[in-house]
């Protein structure tokens, strides 16, 4: 029975079998009935080997991460080191978008028939244009929405009429929108698992939150636009519940309220909150009052839509129904539902399938009453509450294919996982977190150290770029 590092090869290996699995029987699917509605099942992608301007400057950063990643991680200042995450990952993220070109890769993503800036024009009157929403939603009704807009609350739509009103108008302003704000995700990711689970997890983890195969559908998605605002909203939660206070708690539920009106999905959310909340309870023993500017910010957003006539379960409602009208009705839900995991794995990496096995072996330690770290143990259980939620989405029949963009708001919290990976085999006699971090992992016999697992993120994020043409 292997042991210790030998296990997550062993995980590592079982992703890649669910992986090649989930491609072999897809072709097939799509080969013989063609219902899955996706070229290269499971990723809603064609095969196509190129090359792009960004392709060096993905290389570029992916080398730089690998080397320079854990010794920074370790070593600069935590103030320094979030500018620098959110700056690495919007090159990672540029960079592996313009492999495609500027046109393709980030100006024309959201210009395609499906996509929000196609309805910019119906939104001159934005009051008119909320009250009469839900009458578009429906593929019968008159002028029906494109698939995005009638498949998420206004909230998307109107933040890119709101760009074009500023004068930011256009594909490109509106693709450097959601590279840059998506890019921040990380810096929330970061600020949470600090919150909770202590600088030295967050460290640990920074390198891979930067540097994870997620980027190749953070740039261009809106859906990388939501994860952002969904991961501030929990990232503020923390800061809240940890440090008692007010003003952080009412901005979490006003961001909490956003992301429920950028996209229907977005309510699981409410899992990695009430984790937070769990981890977070004796701050909240402590001055229960938070609740107060917590529940009062996430009551704004869903209010101020209410007043100007929109229905969000009216329209959630309506969705359902389009939702089978269309292609979901008809992919099948034997496949998808376990050719998302699959999905899953290509959006974060094998790194993050060894580091979600430790997830599981810190749980069951501490269950067993164990000695483990209290901090690792925190760790765990937010990232199981990102996996749960992830499941349920699986589960409703609701995510049918194209979840490596639609999960982004879940599959990102999986990512802290990999700060696992960088911690010794044992308390005691072990090298120092940072030293080990530094040299790219603790020696252990037949496991790879830290910039091997980096060094397979990274191998992953270029070959998909680089062998598949994605879209949505």
């Amino acid at each position: 029975m292997p042991r210790g590092p030998g296990r997550d090869l062993c995980a590592a290996g079982a992703a890649v079998l669910l992986v090649t699995t989930a491609v072999l029987v897809g072709r097939h699917i799509q080969g013989t009935s063609r219902t899955l509605f996706a070229d290269w099942p499971p990723l809603l992608a064609s095969w196509n080997p190129h090359l792009g301007p960004g392709t060096p400057a993905a290389v570029l950063v992916a080398i730089a991460t690998v080397a320079y990643g854990p010794v920074l991680a370790a070593r600069l200042p935590w103030r320094a080191l979030l500018p620098l995450t959110w700056g690495t990952a919007t090159a990672w993220t540029c960079s592996l978008a313009l492999v495609d070109g500027w046109q393709r890769g980030i100006a024309g993503r959201l210009t395609t028939p499906h996509e929000y800036l196609q309805v910019i024009d119906r939104f001159h009157d934005i009051p008119a244009a909320l009250r009469g929403f839900t009458r578009h939603i429906l593929l019968g009704s008159p002028d029906h929405w494109p698939a995005h807009i009638a498949g998420h609350p206004p909230a998307a739509t109107l933040t890119f009429v709101l760009l074009d009103r500023i004068g930011l108008r256009g594909g490109g302003w509106a693709g450097m929108w959601c590279i840059t704000v998506g890019a921040t995700a990380c810096v929330a990711v970061l600020v949470a698992v600090r919150a909770l689970a202590g600088e030295r997890l967050a460290r640990g983890a920074a390198p891979f939150v930067v540097l994870a195969p997620a980027a190749v559908w953070m740039g261009t998605s809106a859906d990388a636009y939501f994860a952002a605002v969904a991961a501030w909203a929990v990232a503020l939660l923390a800061l809240a519940v940890t440090g008692r206070s007010p003003w952080w708690a009412g901005a979490s539920g006003l961001l909490f309220g956003l992301a429920c009106y950028l996209s229907y999905g977005l309510t699981l959310v409410a899992l990695i909150a009430a984790a937070v909340m769990v981890l977070g309870r004796h701050g909240i023993r402590g001055r229960p009052a938070l609740l107060v500017p917590l529940l009062a910010g996430l009551a704004v957003v869903p209010t101020a839509f209410t007043l100007a006539g929109f229905d969000w379960w009216e329209a959630y409602r309506l969705l359902v129904t389009r939702y089978h009208q269309g292609v979901g009705g008809i992919r099948p839900y034997g496949y998808w539902v376990w050719a998302n995991l699959a999905c899953t794995v290509l959006v974060t990496g094998l790194a993050t399938a060894a580091g979600l096995r430790r997830t599981g072996a810190v749980l069951l330690r501490r269950r067993r009453g164990g000695t483990g770290q209290a901090a690792e143990a925190r760790l765990a259980l937010l990232v199981s509450a990102a996996l749960i939620a992830l499941l349920i989405a699986d589960l409703s029949g609701m995510s049918k294919a194209e979840t490596e963009r639609i999960w982004l708001p879940f599959t990102l919290w999986l990512l802290p996982a990999c700060a696992f990976l960088t911690l010794p085999r044992a308390s005691g006699s072990s090298p120092k977190f940072s030293t080990l971090l530094e040299q790219g992992g603790p020696p252990r016999a037949g496991g790879p150290p830290v910039r091997a697992w980096l060094t397979a993120q990274a191998l992953l994020a270029l070959l998909l770029n680089h062998l598949l043409l994605t879209r949505w």
